[in-house]
């Protein structure tokens, strides 16, 4: 039996988005658009986000001081519209411009591609970057690449903490765009996950198997491979990452995703596991963060992600934020 709490399944994002506002004084709440933003406006560059729910913390839960200023919210699992990203946009504009987060995916693209020359008719200065962290594929139906996954969360920090500082839209552009290029990440998935309003899910995981690489709507990975001990998904993990970016002898910071359904303490115990696997390959973590910060509604696994540290990143990374999902004092 499926069993989700909820009112008509149709309703699930706006009642959600209501409940998430009641909750969060701090932020508002354009219903029409399903766009949220702050309230409080400040002088800078502003930051957007967007995509679909089912996704949650991401993408309002780092809406917020220090990180994003609006976001547009698509139905689950799918892009919001152009109108949806263009509200987001004005929301978020303070007369410095507008820098977009997406990830890759055809859908977001398109959509934010119409947004942004409705946004530049109203004079509003609008830039875009595209996280593409996802190290399981190069290509797939889903994408126009590799996908965009957790590590998006880290260029939500990056960007923020730079925009905050005062800097000019192009800086905070070239300051995402080369925290992305140090980002990767790779996902596994141990069981499958149920929209609302459906009665079985949209494939399946065999009793004994995970997928390693699967992406958060369910695309598929590199390979399903039987269940293994958490050592040997750390080694599986990080040795899949070091193929694609060599992050042996660096500094890193280190974001470990639970994708809805897994608990806490697996992801502890993962953590533990990549520790070994780092001080194998002599990989300092600067900073690690364990929790659910992209899911895929109820699905159980997680993610790694990995970015690469200088001293720009790190005094970023440190600087305080204050959002619904994420804090830094």
């Amino acid at each position: 039996m499926v069993k989700k709490i909820m009112n008509d399944p149709k309703d699930i994002v706006d009642e959600m988005l209501e409940g998430f506002v009641f909750a969060h004084k701090e932020l508002q709440w354009f219903k029409e658009y399903r766009t949220v933003a702050v309230k409080e406006r400040k002088e800078k560059v502003g930051l957007v986000a967007l995509g679909g729910s089912g996704h949650e913390p991401a993408h309002a839960g780092y809406i917020g001081e220090g990180m994003l200023d609006a976001v547009a919210v698509g139905n689950l699992f799918a892009s919001p519209s152009p109108d949806q990203i263009l509200k987001a946009i004005e929301a978020a504009n303070r007369g410095k411009g507008v820098l977009v987060i997406l990830k890759n995916y055809s859908g977001d693209l398109m959509n934010f591609s119409i947004a942004k020359e409705l946004a530049e008719e109203e004079n509003i200065r609008v830039e875009s970057v595209v996280v593409k962290d996802d190290v399981a594929v190069q290509d797939s139906t889903y994408s126009t690449g590799r996908r965009g996954i957790a590590g998006t969360v880290f260029v939500h920090k990056i960007a923020g903490a730079r925009a905050a500082e005062g800097a000019e839209l192009e800086e905070v552009k070239v300051t995402a765009q080369k925290a992305i290029d140090h980002i990767r990440s790779i996902g596994i998935s141990l069981g499958t996950c149920i929209l609302p309003g459906l009665k079985k899910p949209g494939f399946y995981i065999g009793e004994n198997e995970i997928e390693l690489g699967m992406g958060i709507h369910g695309e598929p990975g590199i390979r399903k491979m039987e269940l293994k001990s958490a050592n040997e998904l750390a080694e599986t993990m990080v040795d899949r990452i070091l193929e694609d970016l060599d992050y042996r002898k660096q500094e890193v910071a280190v974001l470990i995703n639970g994708l809805g359904g897994t608990p806490q303490m697996e992801l502890y115990v993962l953590t533990a596991s990549l520790k070994k696997v780092f001080a194998r390959e002599e990989i300092a973590a600067y900073r690690v963060m364990v929790g659910n910060y992209m899911t895929s509604l109820e699905m159980a696994g997680c993610s790694v992600s990995l970015m690469e540290l200088d001293e720009e990143f790190k005094r970023l990374l440190d600087k305080p934020c204050m959002t619904p999902a994420l804090r830094i004092q």
